[in-house]
């Protein structure tokens, strides 16, 4: 494979998963890990990617924007909200992670007599015409590209409330159970919204099996319940299950990407 096709595929990779490690792009490429770095250093002089410890991203102009995001294995982040939403009873205090996800399980939640705090816009803007729904939207710096808020006024609030459940989402599953972000700045404000929760809902559709990441927000044993797909890697699923995690998995479409190449 010519040079110049590894750098296409790196970069489509980036632009589809966010940040990746240099070890997935390896296996992806099938070259060595030497090669990739070499790759990557090439890249980041042509300034289409920052390298970052253990891999590289897009730079942050150029990071897909959520209306991107929202168009990927829809069915199947459909199918999880579904699934998620069985699990909200009237008059539950929920908060709601960023993510495309989430913003599915929002618009499955119209109706529902339930408390609703969030730091995405998206949701934010989904329930804003439901009477039905107590709507908080979290203060912060707006990260425009993602429509969520982050930053150290996002942290003070999360500070100051108290959920029955989180629904978390996320953009990777490692096989060890490590749940992953691509962007390091939403990981602290994640991560304060799992200390305000009773319960951790983690939202993963088969295709963040493993996803991609590399910024570590927490690890199976933190996960009360992981809403998925019956196509996630049997694997992973099995180490949540062993540390003691409830799992529902939802049918996957048929339409879904996943089910097309098995």
């Amino acid at each position: 494979m010519l040079a110049q096709q590894r750098y296409e595929l790196i970069l489509e990779r980036l632009r589809s998963d966010g940040p990746v490690e240099v070890g997935a792009l390896a296996q992806l490429l099938h070259v060595s890990e030497a090669t990739i770095r070499r790759d990557l250093r090439q890249l980041e002089e042509r300034e289409l990617v920052t390298r970052v410890h253990g891999g590289a991203s897009l730079p942050a102009a150029q990071e897909p924007p959520f209306a991107h995001v929202a168009t990927s294995h829809v069915p199947a982040k459909d199918a999880v909200a579904t699934a998620a939403a069985e699990l909200v009873d009237e008059g539950d205090v929920l908060l709601l992670d960023i993510g495309t996800t989430t913003h599915r399980l929002a618009a499955a939640l119209r109706g529902k007599a339930v408390t609703v705090m969030t730091s995405s816009l998206a949701v934010y803007e989904e329930l804003a015409t439901d009477a039905s729904v107590e709507l908080i939207l979290l203060g912060g710096v707006v990260r425009r590209n993602y429509r969520s808020m982050v930053g150290f006024l996002t942290e003070q609030a999360l500070r100051q409330v108290h959920a029955g459940t989180l629904f978390l989402g996320t953009s990777g599953v490692r096989p060890d159970g490590t749940v992953l972000d691509t962007t390091v700045v939403e990981v602290p404000v994640k991560q304060a919204m799992m200390a305000a929760a009773e319960r951790i809902v983690l939202l993963a559709d088969g295709s963040k099996f493993p996803g991609g990441g590399l910024a570590r927000v927490c690890g199976a044993p933190d996960v009360d319940v992981l809403v998925s797909t019956e196509d996630a890697d049997p694997q992973t699923v099995a180490t949540f299950t062993d540390a003691g995690t409830t799992v529902h998995l939802a049918p996957a479409p048929r339409d879904s990407p996943l089910v097309e190449e098995h």
